[in-house]
């Protein structure tokens, strides 16, 4: 054999066993996340069709409602961050994500009411309702339809209708790579880019790399943790399909009596801001908290934001 024949054979033995170790890395580690979401959840067999939820903690009923990607255990994450503890968490999946299936009407109208009969099932009279990004449609189609069941109303990065300027994201290279990953199915192809690129991943869930680079360790750990709770991709997949193709109408939001607080960011890649401004002036008295800096994800405000809805909900009479 040449010395160029012997060469090229190392560089493909080396190839392909990088190849099997990273095949057993993901396969390993896709293993134990789709275990993890096997457990720690309940299924609540509704007159809509099964319902997903987790229902931890003691205290206060609140429910948290997740956004594109997401699932109860997102819902059960988000509310940590947001509350900490003296609150009963209740965290569906949203139609289409991990064991909830799509059901025939799979509008934010729909599943508004389903948030309304699972609080009915688990006898939750009210809940302190937090909608999240794509989360926020049903969170208010709630609010409006079931007044009775909210006793204050949290909106984080609202993906929600402005007549000015729509929800949006770029449509640059690496958001085109993460959109053709989300697309099909791609559980392999997000763990990949996870491992080699996650800036091109942070960036697709609405957050500019350099914001997350110039955070604290700590920030940077909670953003990636965001990143990795995508996976397994292919079991939220009809979910974020619904969530891609929105049809965001104006709702009579006027017509909200329960306390409302809306937070956003001015960098938000998502372009939530304006959907934030219009519905914090739509909504009776409603609280408007817009930080500079931090993109969908709110980098760097983790506390604020904690302090902000602890005294909100404090004003509203919702904690001591």
């Amino acid at each position: 054999m040449s010395r160029i024949g012997g060469f090229l054979l190392v560089m493909l033995i080396a190839i392909a066993t990088a190849t099997a170790v990273a095949f057993l890395l993901y396969r390993n580690e896709v293993g134990r996340l789709r275990e993890a979401v096997s457990r720690g959840s309940l299924i609540a067999n509704l007159d809509i069709g099964p319902i997903e939820y987790a229902d931890s903690g003691t205290g206060i009923p609140l429910l948290s409602i997740h956004g594109a990607g997401g699932g109860f255990d997102l819902g059960l994450a988000i509310a940590a961050d947001l509350v900490g503890g003296g609150f009963r968490v209740i965290a569906p999946s949203r139609f289409g994500y991990l064991r909830t299936p799509v059901p025939r009407d799979p509008s934010p109208a729909a599943q508004g009411d389903a948030h309304a009969a699972l609080l009915s099932r688990l006898n939750v009279p009210k809940a302190v309702v937090v909608g999240v990004s794509a989360g926020a449609r049903s969170a208010v189609e709630l609010t409006l339809r079931h007044p009775d069941k909210v006793a204050a109303l949290i909106l984080i990065v609202p993906a929600l209708y402005s007549p000015t300027s729509r929800v949006s994201i770029n449509v640059g290279l690496g958001n085109r790579f993460a959109f053709w990953a989300v697309n099909a199915g791609g559980d392999f192809a997000w763990w990949a880019a996870e491992t080699i690129a996650p800036s091109t991943l942070i960036r697709f869930l609405g957050v500019r790399p350099a914001v997350v680079a110039a955070a604290p360790q700590a920030e940077r750990g909670r953003v990636m943790s965001f990143v990795r709770s995508v996976e397994p991709l292919s079991l939220r997949f009809p979910g974020i399909n619904i969530d891609s193709a929105p049809e965001l109408h104006e709702l009579p939001l006027e017509d909200i009596t329960a306390p409302t607080m809306i937070i956003s960011a001015r960098d938000d890649l998502f372009n939530t801001l304006p959907a934030a401004e219009f519905t914090a002036g739509k909504i009776p008295g409603a609280k408007l908290v817009v930080y500079d800096t931090g993109g969908h994800l709110l980098v760097g405000h983790a506390q604020q934001v904690r302090d902000a809805v602890r005294v909100f909900l404090e004003g509203a009479g919702v904690i001591p």
